[in-house]
């Protein structure tokens, strides 16, 4: 059998907890049994960062990302030469253009098949934006990189208790009623089904759907998406054979008694979907992106500026992400 290719992993903001997070995910590979990767550049950063968080982690540089294979047994691989001042705390432009050039070549290789998945670090879109980040965030530049229409590209949060997927993401309240069309539930659901089926290797993915309005509108008289939006296009999709249920009210959908009877939960709005997994998982969320030609995740949690350095932050959602792509690599492979 062909040894599956190691796993591409950007840097982040080298001001943020990134880097100490990787060198603290490398550190505990064998306890956590990670896939091999390597990170593009940042090899002082990464260096610097594990020093500050008083870990001893030996960092290799590689010209080539074969060579991780065997160099990620004995330290962590760096690719390339790109590289800055580590200044936890300190955003400075030579630290945005490390993390978008680190973003750069991670997506990359991943699309050009030399890297199993990409695992991105976290980064503060609006400080990148200054020096030539052009994209809503992450998932958008994938979906660029990767060929994917960006209205294919399905957020969806996973934790060891619960998965959700927002179907509107960074939108005002306000607007979300008039975002939500039946041919945009049905355009995700399909994704997101395709999605666990492909990647997390579930023969009929279980799917619950919330309803927008309390009590799921409660027949017309708390709101009408539930009876002329989402209620038809669930209809639709049940024709096409999924098992799919809802609208739930979101209120009682993620108590422990009921996340037993689906693999993911399908939510309105960003926070209907983000409060449940972040109260429940908060240390090992990943963020995967679905409906990609590659496999991309993320930790679940920002740059966290104002405790980078300090070793206060968790790697807990860092490994959760680097297994998640191992894993989602492994069910392609198979297929």
């Amino acid at each position: 059998m062909t040894r599956p290719k190691p796993i591409a992993v950007s840097l982040g903001d080298p001001a943020g907890v990134g880097p100490e997070l990787i060198a603290e995910a490398w550190l505990r590979l064998e306890s956590e049994r990670l896939p091999p990767f390597f990170v593009t550049g940042g090899a002082s950063v990464l260096t610097a960062a594990a020093a500050r968080r008083a870990i001893a982690v030996p960092v290799i540089r590689i010209e080539h990302e074969a060579e991780a294979h065997e160099a990620f047994s004995s330290g962590l691989p760096v690719l390339g030469h790109d590289d800055a001042e580590y200044r936890p705390g300190e955003p400075d432009e030579s630290g945005a253009r490390l993390a978008i050039a680190s973003l750069t070549r991670a997506a990359a290789l991943t699309v050009e098949g030399a890297a199993s998945a990409v695992v991105t670090g976290p980064i503060a879109k609006s400080h990148l934006a200054r020096y030539g980040f052009t994209q809503p965030g992450q998932t958008e530049f994938v979906a660029d990189a990767s060929g994917t229409p960006r209205e294919d590209a399905v957020m969806m949060l996973a934790g060891p208790s619960l998965r959700t997927v927002p179907l509107t993401v960074h939108a005002a309240l306000a607007d979300v009623p008039g975002l939500l069309s039946i041919a945009l539930i049905v355009r995700r659901v399909r994704i997101v089904a395709a999605s666990l089926m492909r990647d997390f290797g579930l023969v009929q993915p279980r799917i619950a759907v919330t309803g927008l309005n309390p009590h799921a509108g409660e027949d017309g008289r708390m709101g009408w998406e539930e009876r002329d939006v989402i209620g038809p296009a669930l209809a639709l999709l049940r024709d096409e054979g999924l098992a799919v249920t809802g609208p739930h009210p979101a209120d009682a959908l993620f108590a422990a008694h009921e996340r037993g009877g689906y693999d993911v939960a399908v939510c309105m709005y960003h926070d209907q979907a983000l409060i449940p997994i972040k109260t429940l998982d908060f240390d090992q969320g990943v963020n995967v992106t679905l409906g990609l030609p590659i496999v991309r995740t993320s930790p679940d949690h920002g740059t966290a500026f104002g405790i980078a350095g300090s070793g206060k932050a968790s790697a807990g959602a860092t490994i959760a992400a680097l297994r998640m792509a191992g894993q989602c690599s492994e069910h392609r492979a198979k297929r």
